[in-house]
């Protein structure tokens, strides 16, 4: 009885020291693997005899702080990368191409004409500085639209890996699921679904929770949800183009909108909740802004007569009607052909009125020295006038001073996600190091308990080669 139980013993100790090897070995061969868990080797002894159970280590807190830090990170960087091309694509004050540069170049043309009106040449410059500001306008309310569509895009491609990785995690979900019920080792799954779910993460907002028999729910930060037992369809019509008050589409969870201001249950976070903050606030903000600086400019130039006011140096559209509001107005000013040398107009009307006819000319006569008009256009561009384009630039200003306010938000804009994005990868990253230092590997502990576990297994051997000796000896006696 005693050799029978030193055999048994030491049969038991093999199989532990052989599994604990080959888990070791395991870990060893995942620890550059940023998704690889831990493996934990558990001897279950019962009537059937000892049965290996194979781990993982984990810590849900970690990894729900993990996910959460992700999405904000996603959320932060899509933001701050349109708000970048936007900000070098429109220019600051400091470019000489931004319309606050164009309009401070416009107002120095008209001082100057102002100061020798007689002069052909000095009207020639201010017209052209006017067309400059206005191509300026344009271009920013182009790449304003531009941003847009692109944000768009994004979106669309989010919202088509979002229901790729929704597919892989069902698949991934139901081996976890299989395996527990028949009391497999399920430890390689349960790292795919989380490398699953922390992909997820960074498209959009999520929480998880664990249920009996393996099975994990899904749901966005706002409460709607993505898997449960099965996968929910996220949806988004793309837009086929953008213009001023074009409303982009929603996207939709299951018909849930969870975009947009009419979304009862919005997204705060992940990729997705970033670009369509980018979509739909910051660019319609900065184009709006745009189109208040336009609005009042045909404001400031426009000439008055007995037929009511018409557009003057600049316009918007055929006929010299006054806009009835600024919507889109950035993207269609233009410089009016009948002071446009190029199209056959007259730069002398810039000093003397008449663009709309003879009706709404200013100068009494023929006099080149007339300058009551010019000085008249520069003291507009002085006045203060009260703008509201939308928050945050409700306010009275000159139109040189709003257009350098314009520019100062988008870059004020732009740093602040600037240093959101930075905060948000920073918090990922501790995230990510506290849960690897949880549940990761440590190469240099998983080789000195493999030499622990080889010196184990030696000795185990021993015995084991012990036992036959004296088994062998036994039977050599009672033969």
């Amino acid at each position: 009885m005693g050799l029978s139980l030193a055999l048994d013993s030491a049969r038991s100790a093999l199989l532990a020291t052989s599994s604990q090897i080959a888990t070791t070995a395991r870990n060893t061969a995942g620890a550059n693997d940023p998704g690889y868990s831990r493996k934990i080797v558990s001897l279950v002894t019962g009537t059937g005899g000892t049965t290996v159970v194979v781990t993982r280590a984990s810590d849900s807190a970690l990894f729900t702080r993990k996910l959460s830090a992700a999405s904000a990170a996603s959320e932060s960087q899509a933001l701050l990368d349109g708000l970048t091309r936007l900000s070098q694509t429109v220019g600051d004050t400091s470019d000489a191409g931004s319309p606050a540069a164009r309009l401070g170049a416009l107002n120095a043309a008209l001082q100057a004409a102002a100061n020798r009106p007689d002069d052909a040449g000095l009207a020639r410059t201010a017209v052209e500085s006017a067309r400059d500001l206005a191509t300026s306008l344009n271009s920013a309310a182009a790449a304003v639209q531009n941003a847009r569509a692109e944000a768009d895009r994004g979106m669309t491609d989010s919202v088509a890996r979002i229901n790729d990785l929704l597919g892989q995690f069902d698949i991934a979900n139901r081996a976890v699921m299989r395996g527990t019920a028949s009391g497999q080792d399920v430890s390689d799954s349960l790292d795919t679904r989380d490398r699953i779910v922390s992909q997820l993460s960074a498209e959009i907002g999520i929480s998880v929770s664990d249920r009996p028999g393996g099975d994990m729910a899904i749901y966005t930060d706002s409460g709607v949800t993505l898997f449960d037992r099965g996968a929910r369809t996220v949806s988004l019509t793309p837009t086929a183009a953008f213009s001023a008050g074009t409303v982009g589409s929603a996207v939709t969870i299951d018909g849930v909108p969870v975009t947009g201001a009419a979304s009862p249950m919005r997204l705060s976070s992940g990729r997705l909740a970033g670009l369509a903050t980018l979509r739909d606030e910051s660019t319609v903000t900065y184009g709006n802004q745009l189109d208040a600086i336009a609005g009042a400019l045909i404001d400031t130039f426009k000439e008055t007569g007995a037929a009511g006011p018409k557009a003057g140096l600049f316009t918007a559209g055929a006929g010299g009607a006054l806009p009835g509001s600024n919507a889109g107005l950035a993207g269609s000013i233009a410089l009016n052909v009948a002071v446009d040398p190029t199209l056959g107009g007259d730069v002398t009307t810039l000093r003397d009125g008449g663009m709309n006819g003879a009706a709404y000319k200013a100068n009494p006569g023929t006099d080149a020295a007339y300058a009551t008009r010019l000085r008249g256009l520069v003291d507009g561009l002085a006045t203060a006038r009260s703008f509201a384009p939308g928050p945050p630039l409700n306010e009275t200003a000159t139109l040189a001073g709003f257009a350098a306010d314009s520019a100062g938000w988008l870059e004020a804009t732009r740093k602040a996600a600037s240093g959101e994005a930075d905060y948000q990868k920073t918090l990922l990253g501790r995230a990510s190091d506290a849960l690897s230092n949880a549940v990761g590997v440590n190469g240099d502990d998983e080789t000195a308990q493999m030499l622990q576990l080889q010196r184990s297994y030696t000795a185990s051997a021993k015995i084991l080669t012990m036992v036959d000796d004296l088994l062998q000896t036994l039977l050599t006696a009672i033969r």
